[in-house]
């Protein structure tokens, strides 16, 4: 008998990566724009240094808040479904299993064979079988709050951390285009490496987060030469 092979697939990153992805190009997005706005109305090094923490710091817990709150939100749907399938299952096992029936003659079986799996499925583990093939919900895709809110902080303060680095060491009349420079360049690698973890087209996705990232930037520093200039 042949040894089983299991495959890794990228679908189990998909839990933490999306978070991680969003997390650090808000990071990257949110505080560049925030910096080249406040340089934009002429402000000193110092308050456009002071103006960028603030932004990570409130940026890292604003993402972990949001993150948790939305993906425990999700947690709570799946488990109210969870609790329903359970009721249904005790109430009216035969109509469950008639229901799980179908699905597999949907995906192609034959009713007979489409029967004989359902039983023997919710013989093994009649509430995970439902979940899975009914639900459309398994171990890989499940909410979990938690690790989405501390991947999306940490990849936030991350991703903000790389223009702020620019504040430090920019000249002050370069500021602005060295922040979007790097910018560009930041979020250019993250979409690539997002992209490539995922196992997407990397181009496409750094040229995704470029252009928005970008007209971001631009926005801002629009809107900050526009509120300098009227002070």
């Amino acid at each position: 008998m042949r040894a089983l092979h299991f495959e890794k697939h990228r679908t189990d990153r998909i839990g933490w990566l999306r978070a991680a992805v969003l997390g650090a190009n808000d990071g990257i997005v949110s505080t560049a724009s925030l910096v080249v706005g406040v340089a934009a109305a002429h402000a000193v090094n110092s308050d456009i240094l002071v103006t960028g923490v603030a932004g990570l710091v409130a940026g890292a817990m604003s993402m972990a808040a949001g993150e948790y709150v939305s993906v425990s939100s999700q947690a709570d749907t799946e488990s109210a479904d969870l609790n329903r399938e359970r009721a249904e299952l005790s109430a009216n096992p035969e109509w469950e299993r008639g229901e799980l029936t179908a699905i597999y003659v949907k995906r192609g079986l034959d009713e007979a064979l489409a029967r004989q799996v359902a039983e023997q499925l919710m013989a093994r583990d009649a509430v995970g079988a439902h979940y899975r093939d009914e639900l459309g919900i398994s171990d890989t895709t499940a909410a979990r709050p938690l690790q989405a809110a501390l991947a999306s902080a940490a990849t936030f303060a991350v991703g903000a951390a790389m223009p702020l680095g620019m504040v430090l060491v920019a000249p002050a009349g370069a500021l602005i285009p060295a922040v979007v420079a790097a910018s560009i360049v930041f979020l250019a690698l993250l979409g690539g490496l997002g992209a490539y973890a995922g196992g997407a087209p990397v181009v496409k996705a750094a040229a995704r987060v470029t252009f928005w990232g970008a007209a971001a930037m631009a926005l801002t520093a629009w809107v900050g030469a526009m509120f300098g200039a009227a002070v």
